[in-house]
């Protein structure tokens, strides 16, 4: 296939940096259906698209795309044509967004390494408007979680919503790991722990997580096997 020759497509070369409006795009269909090679072949010209695979429990593939949003609308048509069975959700803009200017300390790493989840808001419809309100008036009358935020070296902290559905994109310094920054965010800073309580009345997990899972992470695509070298061609001599 042609489309092999792309293997060095890495989910790793996500953007360095997010910068101007960012969206989603998430494919979903039955495994045989949705090959994730299609989807990295269409994205290999471009750096700034970051590719997550989430296999859920009813055997079904979603493929995610996150990127600059322009990018995304780029994308869109060829990927009705590469994927024509597959159901696609554009999660067009976030609804929440934390940046470090927020912080005492406005300085950004040069790279960023993204953590991509997923999850759904519960089916109660009141509910789910508190949920966004909560989340509206958060740096006014819960400044503690943007704290937190600054002190685990968050750079960007993005949720976007279609529906039910959410998709969390937390951008930290390359190299660094999540689980080893997400304590500070708690770290002398009660109302974290207040506020993440609070949110979980809100949360469930989207259909097809496992049971108790809530907050699904979507892991990289693997890259592409190599395409075996073409023998080279004796040289004749005259």
């Amino acid at each position: 296939m042609k489309n092999v020759l792309l293997l060095w497509l890495l989910p790793l070369l996500a953007p360095a940096q997010a910068r101007g409006p960012m969206s989603i795009v998430e494919l979903t269909d039955y495994d045989n259906r949705l090959q994730p090679a299609k989807l990295q072949a269409l994205g290999q010209r471009y750096a700034d698209v970051d590719l997550r695979r989430w296999q859920d429990a009813n055997h079904l593939t979603h493929l995610v795309a996150y990127a600059p949003k322009a990018r995304v609308q780029e994308l869109l048509p060829a990927l009705k044509q590469a994927y024509p069975t597959a159901r696609i959700k554009e999660y067009a803009a976030p609804f929440y967004r934390f940046e470090r200017s927020r912080c005492a300390d406005k300085t950004t790493a040069k790279q960023w390494d993204n953590i991509i989840l997923t999850a759904s808001l519960v089916a109660d419809t009141a509910k789910q408007h508190e949920y966004l309100r909560y989340h509206a008036t958060q740096f006014q009358e819960w400044p503690e979680v943007s704290n937190g935020f600054c002190n685990a070296s968050f750079q960007q902290l993005l949720v976007f919503r279609r529906g039910r559905e959410l998709m969390l994109v937390i951008s930290i310094p390359k190299g660094q790991s999540l689980d080893a920054l997400n304590p500070k965010t708690t770290e002398n800073n009660p109302r974290v722990d207040e506020w993440n309580q609070r949110m979980r009345q809100y949360q469930e997990g989207r259909n097809g997580a496992k049971p108790g899972e809530v907050w699904v992470f979507l892991q990289p695509l693997p890259p592409l096997p190599p395409l075996p070298a073409k023998p080279k061609q004796p040289v004749k001599k005259g």
